[in-house]
């Protein structure tokens, strides 16, 4: 398996992870402003973008996988699927991260009976339905729900579609592994464990990722800070960019 890594900048090492679908340019609207401080070490998720090889189908390999490629030690900032696999680095190899940033980030995607802060398992059922029959349209339906309900969607829309398309299609079988990490997480158990100091930022229209559930995560975790974006949805590092690095920047520093 061969995972790619984008490095650009100078100062901290700083390590990202993106979501489902997409791959390490879906970073491009934050990364020349990132890179003035920080070393980026850009992660195509296995089987995504430029990261080539067999699909992984669990939490755990995914993270090791990671692990295997970042810095010995590095600030770690998730996004959606990104930021569930930073926790689990964070709990597996803890001794080489050093400050979490999770955005639009939730312990459990699916909706369960005592956690409703989540997704409709028919939702995620009918992505996987969907997938072998016509990939580019499951995942431009998905893209669409990441920005509903959000005044300037239509921008944010074509930021993540030119993402999508910037590093050749995605091999099918790594969709579908991921879509089977989103609906078999469940994290909520494990979160009081994770000690590192934690920065949970969440938009309050977030179809994917409710707000409720950001919350959750924020208070559960040890040492974690909250920011909630107003009228952002799934991609606030797009939508509501300038908030978003300065938030990013303030919590690093400080």
């Amino acid at each position: 398996m061969s995972v790619f890594v984008d490095v650009v900048g100078r100062g901290p090492n700083l390590t990202m992870l993106h979501g489902w679908g997409l791959n390490g340019a879906v970073w491009n609207g934050v990364r020349d402003a990132l890179a003035e401080k920080f070393t980026l070490h850009i992660i195509d998720l296995p089987g995504h973008g430029h990261s080539q090889g067999e699909a992984i189908t669990t939490l755990t390999e995914t993270a090791d996988a990671i692990a295997s490629v970042m810095p010995v030690y590095s600030h770690l900032l998730g996004w959606s699927l990104g930021g569930q696999i930073a926790l689990e680095l964070a709990r597996c190899h803890a001794d080489r991260i050093d400050k979490l940033l999770l955005v639009a980030t939730t312990p459990c995607f699916l909706q369960r009976e005592d956690w409703p802060h989540a997704v409709l398992p028919a939702v995620l059922n009918d992505f996987g339905a969907r997938l072998a029959n016509n990939t580019a349209a499951t995942i431009r339906s998905f893209l669409a729900l990441q920005v509903l309900n959000q005044s300037n969607m239509r921008d944010t829309m074509t930021r993540l579609q030119q993402a999508l398309t910037s590093r050749g299609a995605i091999a099918p079988a790594a969709l579908a592994g991921g879509l089977e990490i989103l609906r078999s997480t469940d994290l909520r158990g494990q979160i009081p464990y994770i000690a590192h100091a934690a920065l949970v930022i969440q938009g309050d229209h977030d179809a994917l990722a409710p707000e409720p559930a950001g919350r959750w995560l924020a208070n559960s975790l040890p040492r974690a800070s909250y920011v909630m974006m107003a009228h952002a949805a799934h991609a606030p590092f797009l939508s509501h960019r300038e908030a978003f690095l300065r938030e990013l920047e303030f919590f690093v520093a400080t």
